[in-house]
């Protein structure tokens, strides 16, 4: 493992989440009071997951210390493919690894690095240090180029969700999460300093920026509630119906967008539409239930679905756009009390 200094004469750039993974990389739930109340089944639910992801890609499942073995009984239980997954031992504090794990790049050069932004568990979580060493860890057991981006004001504080990459080129991203001050993730940073930041180690030649997250998401604005890259050109959009829902004025201004936007190679995009759950709510607070939060790995598409006749309609529409893969839904709404769902807890190391 290297740092990032000796290595940046490379290109870097960020492949997009259909091009060939190596792995999957997932956290074993175990933090109770993410999910107060309503923790048991939630285990399960990463057996699913597994036993899914197992079938079509190794999994690097990081587990507890002294956990594996209970684990490893509940994915046979669970008839997940265990030739498929490595368990390795690692303290956490949550499971969210789009946001705590480190983003695989591709060198021009030949090889791959780890870009590992700074995590500040979202400037909601004190115990969040476990969770900011993941990036490190994950370097050193693949013995990749470990890259940590500065800027002028130092390591800059990025979540994975808050960016969605087309691999070519474009990035995805939202004014809320990153410009606002509601959660000030790198204070001082404008547009054009993420830009630059974007282009030297991700890649990104264009940053299209959206408006405003969806009503929920603890995140402030992250885009893989929102907006996704499908194919080159082609953007997943959630829309709200209900005129009266807050996330319709919200959704229908991020949409307006991305019909304007054109990507790095000069396309104008084609929007692809995907329906909303109704609101879904526990314990009086409303959740981020959002068909956008799906995850592409080899030959499969894995999509949160809610007990809702949407769901339906958003399975198909997305088994449309990805011919060649299964695209099967998982059950979220246990999971999404959590605050986040699929494309949330995982992390694809791109081949």
């Amino acid at each position: 493992m290297t740092q990032v200094s000796a290595m940046l004469e490379d290109t870097l750039l960020w492949p997009a989440e259909w091009e060939p993974h190596s792995a999957t990389w997932l956290a074993w739930p175990h933090q109770k009071a993410d999910w107060p109340g309503k923790f048991q089944p939630i285990p399960w639910v990463w057996c699913e997951i597994v036993r899914w992801l197992s079938q079509v890609e190794t999994v690097r499942l990081i587990v507890p210390p002294g956990a594996a073995e209970t684990v490893r009984g509940m994915l046979k239980q669970s008839h997940a493919d265990l030739t498929c997954v490595e368990l390795l031992d690692l303290p956490t504090d949550r499971v969210w690894l789009r946001d705590s794990g480190g983003q695989t790049v591709r060198m021009a050069g030949g090889g791959r690095a780890l870009i590992n932004w700074k995590f500040t568990a979202w400037a909601k979580y004190r115990n969040h240090r476990k969770d900011a060493l993941v990036g490190d860890c994950m370097a050193s057991h693949l013995a990749l180029h470990l890259v940590q981006p500065v800027s002028l004001a130092g390591r800059m504080v990025l979540e994975g969700g808050a960016i969605d990459s087309d691999g070519q080129g474009t990035l995805l991203t939202t004014e809320e999460c990153l410009l606002s001050n509601i959660q000030q993730r790198n204070r001082g940073l404008g547009k054009a300093e993420y830009e630059q930041a974007f282009h030297r180690y991700l890649g990104a030649t264009h940053t299209l920026w959206l408006d405003k997250g969806i009503i929920g998401d603890d995140t402030h604005g992250h885009v893989d509630d929102l907006a996704r890259f499908i194919a080159p050109g082609r953007v997943a959009c959630v829309r709200e119906s209900n005129l009266a829902d807050p996330n319709h004025a919200i959704l229908e201004e991020n949409h307006r967008r991305l019909r304007t936007f054109t990507d790095a190679c000069g396309r104008r995009l084609e929007v692809v539409d995907l329906p909303m759950p109704s609101p879904l709510f526990f314990d009086g607070t409303r959740l981020p239930a959002s068909y956008a939060n799906f995850y592409i790995a080899n030959g499969l598409v894995l999509v949160p679905t809610f007990n809702d006749p949407a769901d339906c309609l958003a399975l198909g529409i997305l088994a449309e756009q990805f011919p060649g893969r299964k695209v099967v839904g998982i059950h979220a709404v246990d999971l999404v009390w959590g605050l986040g769902t699929l494309h949330c807890l995982s992390q694809q190391e791109c081949a």
